[in-house]
């Protein structure tokens, strides 16, 4: 299968959930916003400084789960090199869906990541990017 992420991000509803651990392998997951695209083929999400961002900064590898709405199992999984990360508010502001989300005013870093692979949600084909 061959996909256009930011294309796929914009027009499909769903749930996002990504999964981390820290430097001694406990896991974590959270749910989280469609990630942005980006030019270079990096993608970026928006964190929180809670324990996501604290296991990305110890271990940098996470995958990230899309599962589309509707019925069955469609979605995407993504597995992620963090390889960045800024905390200017304006650049955090520039980056959410809508920047009077009550969360606008919290601590948040836009964090960015290098896709190491794509998977479907069902299945070990891989999708190929365009």
């Amino acid at each position: 299968m061959k996909l256009n992420l930011e294309e796929y991000f914009e027009s499909t509803q769903g749930t996002g959930v990504m999964a981390s651990s820290d430097s001694e392998g406990r896991v974590n997951i959270a749910i989280y916003a469609r990630p942005r695209i980006l030019e270079d083929g990096r993608i970026a999400l928006i964190l929180a400084n809670r324990l996501t961002l604290k296991n990305l900064r110890e271990n940098p590898y996470a995958a990230y789960l899309f599962l589309e709405n509707g019925p069955g199992y469609k979605g995407l999984r993504l597995y992620l090199r963090k390889v960045g990360e800024d905390n200017d508010k304006e650049k955090v502001k520039a980056m959410l869906r809508d920047p009077m989300h009550k969360r606008a005013d919290e601590d948040l870093t836009v964090v960015y990541f290098e896709i190491e692979k794509v998977l479907s949600l069902v299945g070990p084909a891989p999708v190929e990017i365009l």
